[in-house]
Protein backbone atom coordinates (compact mmCIF):
# COMPACT_ATOMS: atom_id res chain seq x y z
CA UNK A 1 0.00 0.00 0.00
CA UNK A 2 3.45 2.29 0.66
CA UNK A 3 2.75 2.66 -3.05
CA UNK A 4 -0.22 3.57 -3.51
CA UNK A 5 -0.41 6.61 -1.11
CA UNK A 6 3.05 7.79 -1.66
CA UNK A 7 2.02 7.69 -5.66
CA UNK A 8 -1.56 9.40 -4.88
CA UNK A 9 -0.01 12.32 -3.11
CA UNK A 10 1.44 13.29 -5.85
CA UNK A 11 -0.66 13.11 -8.71
CA UNK A 12 -4.24 14.50 -10.16
CA UNK A 13 -6.31 12.37 -12.52
CA UNK A 14 -6.33 14.79 -15.59
CA UNK A 15 -7.85 14.18 -18.84
CA UNK A 16 -6.34 14.18 -22.30
CA UNK A 17 -8.96 14.01 -25.22
CA UNK A 18 -11.46 11.69 -24.61
CA UNK A 19 -9.86 9.32 -21.94
CA UNK A 20 -8.32 10.27 -18.22
CA UNK A 21 -4.16 9.95 -18.02
CA UNK A 22 -2.22 9.44 -14.06
CA UNK A 23 1.07 9.70 -14.53
CA UNK A 24 1.18 9.95 -18.06
CA UNK A 25 -0.80 6.99 -18.81
CA UNK A 26 -4.55 5.72 -19.34
CA UNK A 27 -6.68 5.61 -15.99
CA UNK A 28 -9.26 3.05 -16.27
CA UNK A 29 -11.17 2.61 -12.96
CA UNK A 30 -14.01 0.51 -11.49
CA UNK A 31 -15.40 2.18 -8.09
CA UNK A 32 -18.34 2.61 -5.81
CA UNK A 33 -20.88 4.73 -4.27
CA UNK A 34 -20.47 5.07 -0.21
CA UNK A 35 -22.68 8.60 0.10
CA UNK A 36 -22.78 8.20 3.84
CA UNK A 37 -19.54 8.59 4.61
CA UNK A 38 -18.95 11.96 6.33
CA UNK A 39 -22.29 11.55 8.26
CA UNK A 40 -21.10 8.49 9.85
CA UNK A 41 -17.32 9.79 10.46
CA UNK A 42 -18.53 13.02 11.52
CA UNK A 43 -18.90 10.36 15.32
CA UNK A 44 -15.57 9.24 16.09
CA UNK A 45 -16.90 5.83 17.50
CA UNK A 46 -18.21 5.60 14.00
CA UNK A 47 -15.50 6.00 11.65
CA UNK A 48 -14.12 2.51 11.87
CA UNK A 49 -17.29 1.81 9.06
CA UNK A 50 -15.64 3.96 7.05
CA UNK A 51 -11.99 2.28 6.70
CA UNK A 52 -13.50 -1.29 6.89
CA UNK A 53 -15.09 -0.09 3.52
CA UNK A 54 -12.36 1.36 2.47
CA UNK A 55 -9.80 -1.52 3.36
CA UNK A 56 -12.05 -4.28 1.61
CA UNK A 57 -12.73 -1.76 -1.53
CA UNK A 58 -9.07 -1.66 -1.99
CA UNK A 59 -8.56 -5.12 -1.60
CA UNK A 60 -10.73 -5.57 -4.15
CA UNK A 61 -9.29 -3.38 -6.41
CA UNK A 62 -11.73 -1.15 -6.38
CA UNK A 63 -9.70 2.85 -6.97
CA UNK A 64 -12.31 5.17 -7.17
CA UNK A 65 -15.01 6.49 -4.64
CA UNK A 66 -17.94 8.70 -4.70
CA UNK A 67 -19.53 10.39 -1.74
CA UNK A 68 -21.50 13.34 -0.10
CA UNK A 69 -19.44 16.85 0.81
CA UNK A 70 -23.11 18.13 1.39
CA UNK A 71 -25.32 17.94 4.25
CA UNK A 72 -27.84 20.99 4.49
CA UNK A 73 -29.89 21.55 7.48
CA UNK A 74 -31.96 18.95 8.59
CA UNK A 75 -30.50 16.20 10.95
CA UNK A 76 -26.82 15.76 11.80
CA UNK A 77 -26.36 18.98 9.00
CA UNK A 78 -22.66 19.76 7.39
CA UNK A 79 -24.18 23.26 6.86
CA UNK A 80 -26.40 24.33 9.44
CA UNK A 81 -28.02 27.44 7.77
CA UNK A 82 -26.31 29.50 4.88
CA UNK A 83 -22.72 30.27 5.71
CA UNK A 84 -22.48 28.58 9.33
CA UNK A 85 -21.30 24.78 9.45
CA UNK A 86 -20.41 22.14 12.26
CA UNK A 87 -17.00 21.97 12.34
CA UNK A 88 -17.05 18.23 13.92
CA UNK A 89 -19.14 17.27 10.61
CA UNK A 90 -16.29 18.81 8.18
CA UNK A 91 -13.77 16.65 10.32
CA UNK A 92 -16.08 13.56 9.53
CA UNK A 93 -15.02 14.87 5.76
CA UNK A 94 -11.90 15.62 6.23
CA UNK A 95 -11.62 11.61 8.38
CA UNK A 96 -12.87 10.36 4.93
CA UNK A 97 -10.28 12.30 2.78
CA UNK A 98 -7.76 11.12 4.44
CA UNK A 99 -8.72 7.50 4.97
CA UNK A 100 -9.31 6.97 1.08
CA UNK A 101 -5.46 8.43 0.48
CA UNK A 102 -4.38 5.89 3.12
CA UNK A 103 -5.92 3.02 0.93
CA UNK A 104 -4.92 4.43 -2.18
CA UNK A 105 -8.48 5.38 -3.50
CA UNK A 106 -9.38 8.29 -5.05
CA UNK A 107 -12.54 10.19 -3.89
CA UNK A 108 -15.24 11.84 -6.78
CA UNK A 109 -17.09 14.58 -4.20
CA UNK A 110 -20.45 15.62 -4.80
CA UNK A 111 -21.75 19.24 -3.04
CA UNK A 112 -25.68 19.38 -3.20
CA UNK A 113 -28.45 16.74 -3.45
CA UNK A 114 -31.23 17.34 -5.84
CA UNK A 115 -33.72 15.74 -3.40
CA UNK A 116 -34.31 16.47 -0.08
CA UNK A 117 -32.17 13.74 1.58
CA UNK A 118 -29.39 15.69 3.15
CA UNK A 119 -31.40 19.25 2.43
CA UNK A 120 -30.77 19.68 -1.37
CA UNK A 121 -32.01 22.01 -3.50
CA UNK A 122 -35.37 21.99 -1.34
CA UNK A 123 -33.65 23.44 1.94
CA UNK A 124 -31.84 26.17 0.18
CA UNK A 125 -35.09 27.13 -1.73
CA UNK A 126 -36.25 26.97 2.18
CA UNK A 127 -33.53 28.99 3.49
CA UNK A 128 -34.19 31.50 0.55
CA UNK A 129 -37.79 32.14 1.95
CA UNK A 130 -36.63 32.50 5.76
CA UNK A 131 -34.80 35.38 4.59
CA UNK A 132 -37.24 36.91 3.08
CA UNK A 133 -36.85 36.28 -0.96
CA UNK A 134 -39.00 35.46 -3.47
CA UNK A 135 -39.27 32.24 -3.86
CA UNK A 136 -41.64 30.18 -5.95
CA UNK A 137 -40.29 26.66 -6.60
CA UNK A 138 -37.28 24.55 -5.64
CA UNK A 139 -36.37 25.23 -9.13
CA UNK A 140 -35.38 28.90 -8.50
CA UNK A 141 -32.42 27.19 -6.93
CA UNK A 142 -30.47 27.23 -10.34
CA UNK A 143 -31.72 31.10 -11.27
CA UNK A 144 -32.54 33.25 -8.08
CA UNK A 145 -29.28 35.44 -7.04
CA UNK A 146 -29.64 34.45 -3.23
CA UNK A 147 -29.80 30.84 -3.77
CA UNK A 148 -26.79 30.74 -6.25
CA UNK A 149 -24.70 32.72 -3.95
CA UNK A 150 -25.46 30.91 -0.77
CA UNK A 151 -24.68 27.35 -3.44
CA UNK A 152 -21.64 29.36 -4.50
CA UNK A 153 -20.51 29.88 -0.48
CA UNK A 154 -20.68 26.47 0.62
CA UNK A 155 -18.59 25.36 -2.82
CA UNK A 156 -16.08 27.89 -1.69
CA UNK A 157 -15.97 26.33 1.51
CA UNK A 158 -15.54 22.81 0.82
CA UNK A 159 -12.89 23.22 -2.14
CA UNK A 160 -10.39 25.63 -0.12
CA UNK A 161 -11.25 23.63 3.62
CA UNK A 162 -7.76 23.02 5.21
CA UNK A 163 -7.98 18.92 6.04
CA UNK A 164 -7.34 19.24 9.76
CA UNK A 165 -5.79 15.30 9.67
CA UNK A 166 -3.33 15.33 6.57
CA UNK A 167 -2.83 18.92 6.40
CA UNK A 168 -3.58 19.62 2.91
CA UNK A 169 -6.11 22.08 1.54
CA UNK A 170 -8.46 20.12 -0.47
CA UNK A 171 -8.05 21.95 -3.53
CA UNK A 172 -4.53 21.07 -3.34
CA UNK A 173 -5.55 17.31 -2.30
CA UNK A 174 -4.73 14.77 -5.77
CA UNK A 175 -7.12 12.22 -3.79
CA UNK A 176 -9.61 14.02 -5.11
CA UNK A 177 -10.24 12.74 -8.36
CA UNK A 178 -13.08 15.41 -8.93
CA UNK A 179 -15.85 17.54 -7.85
CA UNK A 180 -19.54 17.09 -8.86
CA UNK A 181 -22.01 20.17 -8.84
CA UNK A 182 -25.11 18.36 -7.87
CA UNK A 183 -26.47 14.89 -7.67
CA UNK A 184 -28.67 14.10 -10.05
CA UNK A 185 -29.72 17.56 -11.13
CA UNK A 186 -33.46 17.97 -12.36
CA UNK A 187 -35.89 20.86 -13.41
CA UNK A 188 -39.93 20.54 -13.93
CA UNK A 189 -39.70 24.44 -14.73
CA UNK A 190 -37.91 23.84 -18.02
CA UNK A 191 -37.73 20.80 -19.84
CA UNK A 192 -35.48 21.92 -22.68
CA UNK A 193 -32.22 21.88 -20.58
CA UNK A 194 -31.67 25.15 -20.94
CA UNK A 195 -31.91 26.58 -17.10
CA UNK A 196 -29.98 23.72 -15.70
CA UNK A 197 -27.41 24.82 -18.76
CA UNK A 198 -27.04 28.52 -17.80
CA UNK A 199 -26.58 27.30 -14.09
CA UNK A 200 -23.90 24.60 -14.79
CA UNK A 201 -21.86 27.75 -16.81
CA UNK A 202 -22.13 29.88 -14.03
CA UNK A 203 -21.11 27.20 -11.43
CA UNK A 204 -18.56 25.25 -13.33
CA UNK A 205 -16.72 28.59 -14.28
CA UNK A 206 -17.01 29.23 -10.27
CA UNK A 207 -15.45 25.84 -9.09
CA UNK A 208 -12.70 26.04 -12.06
CA UNK A 209 -11.65 30.21 -10.25
CA UNK A 210 -11.31 28.40 -7.18
CA UNK A 211 -9.28 25.22 -7.69
CA UNK A 212 -7.62 24.28 -11.78
CA UNK A 213 -6.39 21.59 -10.34
CA UNK A 214 -9.24 18.83 -9.93
CA UNK A 215 -11.46 17.64 -12.69
CA UNK A 216 -15.21 18.80 -12.24
CA UNK A 217 -18.42 16.77 -13.53
CA UNK A 218 -21.99 17.71 -13.45
CA UNK A 219 -23.55 14.91 -11.64
CA UNK A 220 -26.23 14.40 -14.67
CA UNK A 221 -28.15 10.88 -14.72
CA UNK A 222 -27.87 11.06 -19.22
CA UNK A 223 -31.45 11.85 -19.87
CA UNK A 224 -31.48 13.24 -23.52
CA UNK A 225 -32.93 16.93 -24.39
CA UNK A 226 -33.06 19.16 -27.77
CA UNK A 227 -29.52 18.87 -28.82
CA UNK A 228 -30.10 15.58 -30.52
CA UNK A 229 -33.95 14.87 -30.43
CA UNK A 230 -34.04 11.74 -32.26
CA UNK A 231 -31.87 10.18 -29.16
CA UNK A 232 -34.84 11.00 -26.82
CA UNK A 233 -36.35 7.78 -27.77
CA UNK A 234 -33.35 6.36 -26.04
CA UNK A 235 -35.01 8.12 -22.59
CA UNK A 236 -36.71 5.89 -20.57
CA UNK A 237 -40.52 7.54 -21.63
CA UNK A 238 -39.78 10.92 -19.54
CA UNK A 239 -38.05 14.25 -19.35
CA UNK A 240 -36.03 15.70 -16.13
CA UNK A 241 -35.13 19.12 -17.45
CA UNK A 242 -31.23 18.27 -18.75
CA UNK A 243 -29.61 17.97 -22.01
CA UNK A 244 -27.23 15.45 -21.87
CA UNK A 245 -25.00 16.71 -25.12
CA UNK A 246 -25.48 20.24 -24.31
CA UNK A 247 -24.89 20.05 -20.32
CA UNK A 248 -21.46 17.86 -21.02
CA UNK A 249 -20.01 20.12 -23.66
CA UNK A 250 -19.55 23.43 -21.25
CA UNK A 251 -15.96 23.58 -21.46
CA UNK A 252 -15.44 23.69 -17.77
CA UNK A 253 -17.14 20.38 -17.67
CA UNK A 254 -14.02 17.90 -17.63
CA UNK A 255 -16.05 14.56 -18.33
CA UNK A 256 -19.37 13.12 -18.73
CA UNK A 257 -21.26 10.92 -16.18
CA UNK A 258 -24.73 8.60 -16.67
CA UNK A 259 -26.48 6.67 -13.89
CA UNK A 260 -28.72 3.99 -15.18
CA UNK A 261 -31.83 2.38 -13.15
CA UNK A 262 -33.82 0.01 -15.63
CA UNK A 263 -35.35 -1.83 -12.24
CA UNK A 264 -37.23 1.41 -11.07
CA UNK A 265 -37.33 3.43 -14.49
CA UNK A 266 -39.23 0.48 -16.23
CA UNK A 267 -40.59 -0.96 -13.09
CA UNK A 268 -42.76 -4.16 -13.93
CA UNK A 269 -41.02 -4.75 -16.98
CA UNK A 270 -38.93 -8.12 -17.63
CA UNK A 271 -35.03 -8.86 -16.66
CA UNK A 272 -34.83 -9.08 -20.44
CA UNK A 273 -36.17 -5.42 -21.28
CA UNK A 274 -34.15 -4.18 -18.34
CA UNK A 275 -31.38 -5.46 -19.40
CA UNK A 276 -31.78 -4.55 -23.24
CA UNK A 277 -32.43 -1.15 -21.89
CA UNK A 278 -29.04 -0.67 -20.02
CA UNK A 279 -26.98 -1.63 -23.10
CA UNK A 280 -28.99 0.24 -25.31
CA UNK A 281 -28.38 3.46 -22.49
CA UNK A 282 -24.71 2.78 -22.23
CA UNK A 283 -23.98 2.18 -26.15
CA UNK A 284 -25.95 5.40 -26.86
CA UNK A 285 -23.56 7.62 -24.14
CA UNK A 286 -20.56 5.83 -25.20
CA UNK A 287 -21.25 6.55 -28.76
CA UNK A 288 -21.50 10.72 -27.74
CA UNK A 289 -19.06 10.82 -25.66
CA UNK A 290 -16.48 9.62 -27.98
CA UNK A 291 -17.37 11.42 -31.04
CA UNK A 292 -20.00 14.67 -30.20
CA UNK A 293 -18.59 15.65 -26.23
CA UNK A 294 -14.87 13.88 -27.15
CA UNK A 295 -14.58 13.51 -23.03
CA UNK A 296 -14.24 10.68 -20.91
CA UNK A 297 -17.75 8.94 -19.58
CA UNK A 298 -18.23 7.36 -16.31
CA UNK A 299 -21.13 5.33 -15.20
CA UNK A 300 -21.98 7.26 -11.96
CA UNK A 301 -24.52 4.75 -10.60
CA UNK A 302 -25.96 1.84 -11.29
CA UNK A 303 -27.21 -1.29 -9.52
CA UNK A 304 -29.29 -3.92 -8.51
CA UNK A 305 -32.34 -3.76 -5.48
CA UNK A 306 -33.33 -6.35 -3.37
CA UNK A 307 -36.74 -4.99 -2.80
CA UNK A 308 -37.22 -5.60 -6.54
CA UNK A 309 -39.33 -8.69 -7.29
CA UNK A 310 -37.52 -12.23 -8.11
CA UNK A 311 -34.66 -10.74 -5.91
CA UNK A 312 -31.96 -13.09 -5.93
CA UNK A 313 -27.91 -12.64 -4.96
CA UNK A 314 -27.32 -14.62 -8.23
CA UNK A 315 -29.65 -12.18 -10.36
CA UNK A 316 -27.51 -9.38 -9.27
CA UNK A 317 -24.30 -11.10 -9.87
CA UNK A 318 -25.39 -11.73 -13.36
CA UNK A 319 -26.89 -7.95 -13.78
CA UNK A 320 -23.17 -6.99 -12.94
CA UNK A 321 -21.60 -9.18 -14.28
CA UNK A 322 -23.09 -8.18 -17.90
CA UNK A 323 -22.70 -4.44 -16.66
CA UNK A 324 -19.32 -4.77 -16.44
CA UNK A 325 -18.64 -6.92 -19.58
CA UNK A 326 -20.10 -4.09 -21.39
CA UNK A 327 -18.56 -1.27 -19.75
CA UNK A 328 -15.09 -3.46 -20.52
CA UNK A 329 -15.71 -4.23 -24.18
CA UNK A 330 -16.47 -0.34 -24.63
CA UNK A 331 -13.24 0.44 -22.69
CA UNK A 332 -11.28 -1.78 -24.46
CA UNK A 333 -11.76 0.27 -27.26
CA UNK A 334 -9.95 3.88 -27.24
CA UNK A 335 -10.57 3.73 -23.45
CA UNK A 336 -13.69 6.81 -23.63
CA UNK A 337 -15.84 4.75 -21.58
CA UNK A 338 -13.64 5.06 -17.91
CA UNK A 339 -15.24 3.21 -15.46
CA UNK A 340 -18.03 2.83 -13.20
CA UNK A 341 -19.25 2.93 -9.75
CA UNK A 342 -21.83 0.54 -8.31
CA UNK A 343 -24.09 1.53 -5.84
CA UNK A 344 -23.43 1.64 -2.56
CA UNK A 345 -21.11 -0.29 -0.56
CA UNK A 346 -21.52 0.00 3.30
CA UNK A 347 -19.97 -1.76 6.33
CA UNK A 348 -21.34 -4.26 8.25
CA UNK A 349 -24.14 -3.42 10.66
CA UNK A 350 -25.14 -0.15 8.84
CA UNK A 351 -28.94 -1.35 8.53
CA UNK A 352 -30.51 2.49 9.33
CA UNK A 353 -28.67 3.32 5.83
CA UNK A 354 -30.27 -0.07 3.43
CA UNK A 355 -32.11 1.26 0.57
CA UNK A 356 -32.13 -2.08 -1.12
CA UNK A 357 -28.38 -1.63 -3.35
CA UNK A 358 -26.41 -1.78 -0.36
CA UNK A 359 -23.28 -4.95 -0.97
CA UNK A 360 -21.31 -5.29 2.28
CA UNK A 361 -18.28 -6.87 0.73
CA UNK A 362 -17.53 -9.54 3.49
CA UNK A 363 -20.76 -10.78 3.20
CA UNK A 364 -20.97 -11.13 -0.83
CA UNK A 365 -18.07 -13.16 -1.42
CA UNK A 366 -19.31 -14.01 -4.84
CA UNK A 367 -20.15 -9.93 -5.74
CA UNK A 368 -16.76 -9.24 -4.26
CA UNK A 369 -15.47 -11.40 -6.74
CA UNK A 370 -17.38 -10.21 -9.69
CA UNK A 371 -16.22 -6.60 -8.31
CA UNK A 372 -13.00 -7.66 -7.93
CA UNK A 373 -12.58 -9.25 -11.56
CA UNK A 374 -13.57 -6.19 -13.23
CA UNK A 375 -11.19 -4.34 -11.12
CA UNK A 376 -8.32 -6.26 -12.29
CA UNK A 377 -9.68 -6.06 -15.74
CA UNK A 378 -9.92 -2.29 -16.09
CA UNK A 379 -6.54 -1.79 -14.19
CA UNK A 380 -5.16 -3.92 -16.97
CA UNK A 381 -6.61 -1.66 -20.10
CA UNK A 382 -4.36 1.18 -18.40
CA UNK A 383 -0.88 -0.05 -18.75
Amino acid sequence: MRKGSTWISTSFVRTRGSHFVLHGSPFLFNGFNSYWMMHVAADPNQRYKVSEVFREASAAGLSVCRTWAFSDGGDLPLQISPGTYDERVFQGLDFVVSEARKYGIRLILSLVNNYNDFGGRPQYAKWGRNAGAQINTDDDFYTHPLLKDYYKNHIRRVVTRFNTITRTFYKDDPTIMAWELMNEPRCQADYSGRTVNGWVEEMARFVKSLDRKHLLEIGMEGFYGDTMPQRKQVNPGYQVGTDFISNNLITDIDFATIHAYPDIWLSGKSENEQMGFMERWMANHWNDARTVLKKPLVIAEFGKSSKDVGFSLNERDLYMGNVYRDIYRFARTGGTMSGSLVWQLMAQGMDEYNDGYDIVLSQSPSTAGIMSRQSHAMNALSH
